[in-house]
């Protein structure tokens, strides 16, 4: 019998198409095989592409910004192209003051529209530029990595680092039109085809038991990137954090906080051992074990509810141990988090598979044992 999943027939119309039912702000993801040439056309149904600031990295210039430029002017957009150097080390100050700095001598505003084409650095800069720049001028989002396409590009939060303080600075600036075109992951890089698929992970964790036993059983397709797949999982993905930000979109009743697991550990890892040395997935991985052998120790869960996310995240070629880092550092790091609760550690911790909860007031001592366990250290 042939694998559902091995086949998909290429077009330039969205296989998927999710609405983040936002009031005023609603927008709609496009996924897709082949809409990167059809960018204009699709986009302008959404939003106005008479000037568009295009806004990509080094990286991905040569490899798709000429196709996404070209689409836009042949459908009547005056497109001024703006790269920034590839990698974490763009989401700062000097960044976007330079972005800024383009945009107004290119005449933008409140009429020009910024595209952002890339990865989730692209996005939150780009985005962040669209945000501050003329109090806010409209921002489509076309996702060139995994990660991109299933997480940041979805709901909103755009924003740059502070030293030592991951995404300390930013707005709640939703997009006019996600554009994902699945075709685009056959060119990333594999390390950054897997870090993406750290958060596909998450999603499952915290919010579907049954998307979870999905990515179990179609580890192979995965791996091998199979259109068909990858459009599953990312429109699933995209879904499951297009309700959790129609239900908290600036994060004030506390369950967008959900999608934070993992994250108290891995944005502390990024941050001790220097922004790109470990890539976001690959700290939000080790970061998910962690916070869950915190949720074992201290009663919440049994240790298969680990094991089984350590095999899924080792499966799909996931680091799922703490690197040799100083402890200590990381804990000091995790009081610069955005989680902290007036002075005090909280952590998203699983309940049951497809289930978690915010939990304050967590020993320190089991905070460094869920570390020490998940480097395999002794103590």
């Amino acid at each position: 019998m042939s694998n559902p999943l091995s086949q998909s027939p290429q077009g330039h119309t969205p296989d998927h198409t999710v609405d983040v039912k936002l009031t005023p702000r609603g927008y709609q993801i496009d996924i897709g095989r082949g809409l990167l040439a059809h960018c204009a056309t699709l986009a302008s149904q959404r939003a106005n592409l008479r000037r568009v600031i295009l806004i990509t990295d080094a990286n991905v210039a040569g490899l798709h910004g000429d196709r996404v430029a070209e689409s836009l002017r042949s459908g009547g957009s005056s497109v001024e192209l703006v790269v920034v150097p590839a990698g974490e080390a763009s989401k700062s100050t000097q960044e976007v003051d330079r972005l800024w700095q383009a945009m107004l001598a290119a005449g933008a505003d409140r009429k020009t529209t910024v595209v952002a084409l890339g990865g989730g650095v692209v996005g939150d800069l780009a985005g962040f530029a669209a945000a501050s720049f003329a109090r806010g001028i409209p921002f489509v989002q076309i996702p060139t990595t995994l990660l991109a396409q299933v997480d940041s590009s979805v709901g909103g939060k755009v924003g740059i680092n502070l030293p030592g303080a991951k995404n300390m600075v930013g707005a709640f600036w939703q997009p006019h039109y996600v554009l994902i075109d699945i075709d685009v992951l056959q060119t990333l890089p594999d390390r950054d085809y897997r870090c993406g698929l750290a958060e596909v992970v998450k999603y499952g964790v915290i919010l579907d038991a049954d998307f979870f036993a999905f990515l179990e059983d179609h580890i192979g397709a995965i791996n091998r990137r199979e259109p068909v797949a990858l459009g599953r999982i990312i429109a699933r993905s995209c879904q499951l954090k297009a309700d959790v930000v129609l239900a908290d979109e600036r994060e004030t009743s506390g369950l967008r906080a959900i999608l934070n697991y993992g994250h108290t550990f891995g944005h502390a890892l990024e941050a001790i051992t220097g922004y790109g040395s470990w890539l976001h997935g690959e700290a939000i991985a080790v970061g998910m074990l962690c916070a869950s052998r915190l949720a074992e120790s201290l009663g919440r869960v049994d240790s298969d509810i680990t094991k089984r996310q350590e095999k899924l995240l080792k499966n799909l070629g996931l680091p799922t141990q703490l690197p040799q880092v100083d402890l200590d550092a990381m804990i000091q790091a995790m009081q610069f988090d955005k989680k902290m609760d007036q002075g005090n550690l909280r952590f998203i911790l699983p309940d049951r598979m497809g289930a978690v909860s915010s939990v304050g007031d967590v020993p320190v001592e089991h905070v460094r044992a869920a570390m020490v366990s998940t480097s395999g250290r002794s103590g």
